[in-house]
């Protein structure tokens, strides 16, 4: 691991531990971690905001607010006709195939104790890397301009191609338990729910926008531009904020299973897939694989927050493979040097 990216791991720590310590201080309401949660609803309407709403509250905004600033401004700005399509369908093949296999398992082995919603969001922390706070400043430090571009290339994407995918079927679990009558109201109920939704629709109207070649207003492109730069601090201080209220007791055996498949099990996966079936060699090889290695991404915690299930687990996900990443990105590293990549 480069200087640089491990002074950037720190920082990461720096900003969840900020959280943390407000959690813990009872700065987000209430008197600390689960204040007022065990008073009736009618004492607690007039109570200080207990940490679990604090949460919540700041989760919804992020979700709603600062997240499909990004993801608007990403597709409406996205250069479709420069992008490397080749290289891009070595990555994204691989891993739609492991999302896939992963959302069957989940279903065949443990359908009994997660709703669609639930099983959608683990799909999130097994898939979905943190591939801008941590994948960027790899990228760069690793790989220079042109591996960095390449990085940028699949980050403008991972959200078009993976979270659209996990939130359609997110949203077909919500309607298969919100009491559909029918099927046809199931799917009706579904496509709703996952067009208008905050991650698919700003993402499909900055589509929109640019097909139509009119570009962004510098005064629109900078005020998306400020809001979707809160994404990380935010996500990264509610991280924080929810280790505070969940902890890690008694989660750490599930965090280890996702931070093994997002660490270790993807990159393979995309590995053997880009090289062995698509031809892939030297740079943009290595950068696909380091792409896959990063550690699992805010986005589970932000769509377990959304769904109300799995908090505590992509919590703990997100911070015990954030600390493995120390070691396994550097083992990753020495991978693709020792096969010369």
């Amino acid at each position: 691991m480069t200087q640089a990216l491990f002074f950037k791991l720190l920082a990461i720590f720096a900003t969840v531990a900020v959280g943390w310590v407000a959690a813990r201080l009872g700065w987000m309401g209430g008197a600390g971690p689960g204040a007022g949660l065990d008073e009736p609803p009618s004492a607690r309407s007039s109570a200080p905001y207990s940490l679990a709403v604090a949460n919540r509250v700041l989760s919804d905004i992020a979700f709603t607010v600062f997240v499909p600033a990004l993801l608007f401004r990403t597709m409406a700005r996205m250069d479709f006709a420069t992008m490397p399509w080749a290289t891009l369908v070595a990555y994204f093949a691989p891993v739609l195939v492991y999302l896939l296999l992963f959302m069957a398992w989940q279903r065949r082995f443990r359908a009994a104790g997660r709703s669609g919603a639930a099983m959608a969001t683990m799909g999130v922390a097994a898939t979905y890397g943190n591939s801008v706070q941590m994948g960027i400043p790899m990228a760069s430090a690793l790989f220079g301009e042109a591996g960095l571009g390449l990085h940028l290339a699949l980050v403008s994407l991972h959200g078009l191609v993976v979270l659209t995918l996990l939130t359609a079927l997110a949203e077909v679990g919500v309607a298969r338990t919100g009491g559909a009558s029918s099927l046809g109201a199931t799917v009706k109920a579904a496509a709703r729910g996952a067009v208008l939704h905050p991650v698919t629709l700003p993402i499909l109207l900055g589509l929109v926008w640019n097909v139509t070649g009119l570009g962004l207003h510098s005064v629109v492109d900078a005020l998306l531009s400020l809001l979707a730069t809160a994404v990380a601090p935010v996500c990264l201080f509610l991280i924080g904020s929810s280790l505070a209220q969940y902890g890690l007791r008694g989660r750490v055996k599930g965090a280890l299973g996702i931070s093994l498949l997002k660490l270790l099990v993807l990159p393979t996966v995309v590995l053997l897939c880009a090289h062995f079936v698509f031809g892939l060699v030297g740079l943009p090889l290595a950068v696909l694989v380091m792409m896959a290695a990063a550690p699992v991404g805010s986005n589970a915690l932000i769509f377990a927050q959304r769904y109300r299930t799995q908090e505590a687990e992509a919590t703990a996900a997100i911070v015990l493979s954030t600390v493995a990443f120390v070691f396994t990105s550097s083992m990753w590293v020495a991978v693709l040097a020792l096969l010369g990549w």
